[in-house]
């Protein structure tokens, strides 16, 4: 999974409701990876989530500043700080939280910073235990964009641009602001 493109099938499984896991190593960076459906082919792995309030925010923006999917540590009586501040610093990224990795009780939690609060909210036995947090590299967005003119092009020509703004906001996670106005753009040329 690390060197191959077996992201893809791990985000396939998840989007599918296909249960998915993986085997106990020396490491819980690896299997959190693994899990998470985002790009590890390169990653950044930050340590320990840290113990001041100044400094976890400072931890989480300079993890925002990366174009590579990042992983660190966090115990449970910070999860809920963590949280806080992804919501804040990165509402738009996908982020994986994986607890008690390879045990009874695993669980991974995925979303967007601004909703993953939600998803472990709902019962409080999800705040206990071991937590290892992916958090997906920042897009260059006009790039990544670029990549898709041809495909757009197509789109547009089968679509409504309300309906290819969605389909591309689906497929790339890309805010739907910078979306639409691609699109028009595409459309206008």
């Amino acid at each position: 999974m690390i060197s191959d493109p077996g992201f893809k099938l791990i985000e396939y499984c998840i989007k599918n409701n296909i249960k998915t896991t993986s085997i106990p190593g020396a490491t819980s960076v690896i299997p959190a990876l693994q899990l998470s459906g985002m790009p590890i082919n390169q990653f950044y792995f930050a340590g320990f989530f840290p113990k001041t309030r100044n400094q976890m925010v400072t931890f989480i923006q300079n993890i925002g500043k990366l174009d590579k999917t990042s992983v660190f540590f966090v115990s449970s009586h910070k999860i809920k700080n963590c949280i806080d501040i992804i919501g804040l610093e990165m509402g738009d990224r996908m982020i994986s939280i994986s607890k008690e990795l390879t045990k009874i009780n695993e669980k991974t939690f995925r979303g967007l910073g601004g909703n993953i609060k939600n998803l472990l909210m709902v019962d409080q036995n999800n705040l206990k235990g071991e937590f290892v947090v992916v958090v997906e590299g920042k897009l260059n967005e006009k790039n990544d964009l670029d990549i898709f003119d041809v495909e757009i092009n197509k789109l547009l020509s089968k679509f409504s641009l309300t309906d290819v703004v969605e389909i591309v906001h689906k497929l790339t996670s890309i805010n739907k602001n910078k979306v639409y106005k691609w699109v028009l753009n595409i459309k206008k040329n």
